[in-house]
């Protein structure tokens, strides 16, 4: 038999069970708010999932002839060397993500690849000629390729193509070279700086007339790539990091001087002997 609550038991009752339902309601309202409120570690997840992309460069290695068993080591040598090179590239887009403009990946990371790529696989070439027929052609495979960028990015894998064309838009750099390059002393005006390099020529052993004209061409092409660093160097103020003109102007030229300089003791090696050291020239520096 059930008991009748005394009133002011019932009154207790009914405070208890509005406390109750008040708690109750709290819990909702903050499980509500927490529900929609967004995970941080969902946020880091998506951010993760935005991926810079990563670049893709052609085999070398399967469109080599054979080779000489007396250059196979340093042609190994040399193939790993790409792949590193590869590897470092990709390391450097991940790094930086979200610096420098538009242009920043094929000016800064995929241009100085390929610079880099270009004197290694001359360097394979060259070891395969010793001893056999040197290969031609190799420099095709040396432009890279930026493949899966994330859109958050702003630039999908087709767009780096074009950047690419964009590259070959230096060579409008080169008609202005003459008088560009000269706005490089401009840039002393602006604190800006110019780029200084080692004279080549002047270190030269006696050139023989067959290689005078290929030597002439080369020399000129080490003055028309400081013209274009030096009108890089201006049209680039204010862009990057503190190692942006290390990385970007001067370790790309110092890679295109190798190659050129290269060339040259190529050249004359053909018919006199091939002059020795001269790769000591091809550091360039920034003066102010």
């Amino acid at each position: 038999m059930s008991r009748a609550l005394p009133k002011h038991n019932k009154r207790r009752v009914v405070i208890i069970g509005g406390a109750a339902a008040l708690a109750l309601t709290g819990a909702v309202v903050v499980n509500s708010a927490l529900a929609g409120e967004p995970s941080k570690s969902g946020t880091t997840n998506a951010q993760t999932l935005a991926s810079p992309g990563t670049i893709s460069c052609p085999d070398v290695a399967s469109q080599l002839p054979a080779i000489p068993a007396t250059a196979q080591a340093e042609v190994d040598r040399n193939l790993a060397l790409l792949q590193t090179q590869i590897a470092e590239a990709n390391k450097r887009l991940v790094d930086t993500v979200g610096q420098g403009g538009a242009n920043f990946v094929q000016n800064a990371i995929l241009g100085p690849l390929k610079d880099k790529r270009v004197s290694t696989i001359d360097r394979i070439a060259i070891s395969i000629g010793r001893k056999g027929t040197k290969p031609q052609g190799l420099d095709a495979l040396a432009p890279c390729a930026l493949n899966g960028a994330a859109n958050t990015g702003g630039t999908a894998a087709p767009a780096t193509g074009n950047t690419g064309n964009t590259g070959n838009n230096a060579n409008t750099g080169n008609n202005n070279a003459g008088n560009t390059g000269n706005t490089g002393n401009t840039g002393n005006a602006g604190a800006v700086g110019t780029i200084t390099c080692p004279d080549v020529a002047s270190q030269l052993p006696a050139v023989p007339a067959t290689a005078k004209a290929e030597v002439d061409r080369n020399l000129a092409l080490l003055q028309t790539q400081i013209n274009e660093a030096n009108t890089r160097l201006q049209n680039t103020v204010g862009q990057g990091g503190a190692n942006f003109v290390q990385n970007a102007i001067l370790g790309p030229l110092k890679d295109k001087r190798v190659s050129t300089i290269d060339r040259i003791a190529i050249s004359i090696g053909r018919k006199g002997t091939k002059p020795q050291g001269l790769d000591a020239l091809a550091a360039c520096t920034l003066n102010k």
